[in-house]
């Protein structure tokens, strides 16, 4: 079965959006699965539940799964070791302080990712994304941000790179691409402008915790006008 796997991080950006609703029509179109580690199910609703300021957004994350939009699958052990020591084991301060980079949520869905040789993973957070397509472009990053000499393990970047080679990485903002050439946003479209709305939903998810920058909203808005 064809499966897309979504770190916690898009679901909260759609949930504050308000957009949780575009996957109902998007899981239609896909034909196949739309799936979450338990780690990312802990992140998204057990511990939200317990809180005041997140609760409705658990409650309505909740919701798709009752309704099976999402499923929740068990995280592969054996899978999240080994990335959780690879992917926190790559890029170091000398002689030996490594930099702890992902947390258990990215860590827990990309290795669902992997076992379920899924079509995509979606995240938002930048640094899984880089460390995923462009691992030396993030040892730059580091550097800059640190400024400091930053270094990374060759031997487990290789082994990384090499369980990660065919895994697909989209963010919530293709996403909602999708969603609008799939024509699911077409009652706002008698509201205003195509480019305005292309604008309004994409900078709400980049306010809200989506990594894109400007200049590819831009883009968007050309492509999709």
């Amino acid at each position: 079965m064809k499966t897309l796997v979504f770190d916690t991080g898009p679901i909260i950006s759609l949930a504050t959006n308000d957009l949780l609703w575009t996957l109902k029509e998007l899981k239609k179109e896909f034909n196949g699965a739309f799936v979450i580690p338990d780690i990312v199910k802990k992140e998204l609703i057990d511990r939200p539940l317990k809180t005041k300021k997140y609760k409705f957004e658990a409650i309505t994350i909740l919701n798709l799964i009752k309704n099976e939009i999402l499923q929740i699958l068990p995280t592969p052990k054996n899978l999240f070791k080994k990335l959780k020591n690879l992917m926190n084991r790559l890029y170091y301060l000398p002689p030996d302080n490594y930099i702890t980079i992902v947390h258990d949520g990215e860590i827990s869905s990309l290795a669902l990712a992997i076992e379920k040789n899924a079509q995509a993973f979606v995240v938002d957070e930048r640094t899984t994304r880089l460390l995923i397509e462009d691992p030396v472009k993030l040892l730059e990053l580091l550097r800059k941000k640190l400024h400091t000499r930053v270094l990374v393990n060759g031997d487990n970047l290789n082994k990384f790179v090499e369980l990660v080679k065919n895994i697909r990485v989209i963010r919530s903002t293709e996403l909602m691409m999708v969603a609008y050439e799939k024509n699911l946003f077409r009652n706002l479209e008698k509201l205003t402008a195509k480019k305005e709305l292309i604008d309004g939903l994409l900078w709400g998810l980049k306010l809200r915790g989506c990594s894109i920058a400007e200049d590819e909203i831009k883009e968007a808005e050309r492509i999709l006008k």
